[in-house]
């Protein structure tokens, strides 16, 4: 099943954040705890790991470049 990743909030004043590494790219799997991707905000740099096992299918905000919070960051496939 394809899913579709989501910027999400850390704190309450977030409004968006710059993906600043993919640790994933598309076609390699990942396991539940494994880091896909990090963002930075002005406060902080946040790793962002795996909550299931699947495949990073598409990146939807490469690195360097800014999402608001909500917007589809990538589609990955979960594992049966």
């Amino acid at each position: 099943m394809k899913v579709n990743l989501k910027l999400v909030r850390i704190g309450m004043n977030m409004q968006d954040a710059t993906i600043v590494k993919w640790h994933k790219q598309p076609g390699e799997n990942f396991a539940v705890g494994e880091p896909i991707y990090e963002f930075e905000t002005e406060k902080v740099t946040q790793e962002v790991e795996a909550t299931a096992a699947g495949t990073l299918f598409e990146i939807a905000v490469p690195e360097g470049e800014v999402a608001e919070v909500g917007d589809v960051i990538c589609t990955v496939e979960l594992d049966d």
